[in-house]
């Protein structure tokens, strides 16, 4: 696979906030307890694998659908190259579960409870808008803003 071809996933048309093809992904902290205990997730050690770090709000549309999409193409590809890492950023965990539920989110699924005001929404430098992130297996960032047809190129 051509990792060079991957950067023209970034539109000219699109904003260029956060952080860039090339750098270094942050290993990211999330609850994964219903205790709410925080555990870090190092995207660096995904055992040879691609992860595609979506993130997105109940409340921004097009990141949601960006985030189903993704979700979707995935599960129809159906390979194991690939893990998504689907991180929402909404505050109330009663509106996270019912969109997790009704969009039938195929990914291993976080909710950032600060919402925007979250170290990870600061340490990926995100905006309203969000972004996807794919990481190789070494954590560097491999593409951004990939679409659901990306996929089939990335993993072709």
């Amino acid at each position: 696979m051509t990792i060079g071809c991957l950067t023209s996933f970034v539109g000219k048309d699109k904003p260029t906030g956060g952080l860039n093809v090339g750098d270094l992904a942050p290993a990211i902290t999330l609850p994964t307890t219903s205790a709410g205990e925080q555990q870090s997730q190092p995207l660096r050690e995904s055992q040879g694998r691609y992860v595609l770090l979506s993130f997105w709000a109940s409340y921004d549309a097009q990141s949601r659908m960006e985030n189903v999409r993704l979700s979707n193409a995935l599960r129809t590809l159906a390979t194991d190259k690939i893990e998504m890492v689907s991180v929402s950023f909404d505050e109330f965990e009663s509106v996270y579960r019912e969109t997790v539920r009704m969009d039938e989110i195929g990914a291993r699924n976080y909710r950032d409870a600060k919402g925007e005001h979250s170290s990870l929404f600061k340490s990926y430098r995100l905006s309203r808008g969000f972004s996807n992130y794919l990481i190789n297996e070494k954590g560097i960032i491999v593409a951004k803003n990939v679409t659901a047809a990306d996929l089939a190129t990335v993993l072709g």
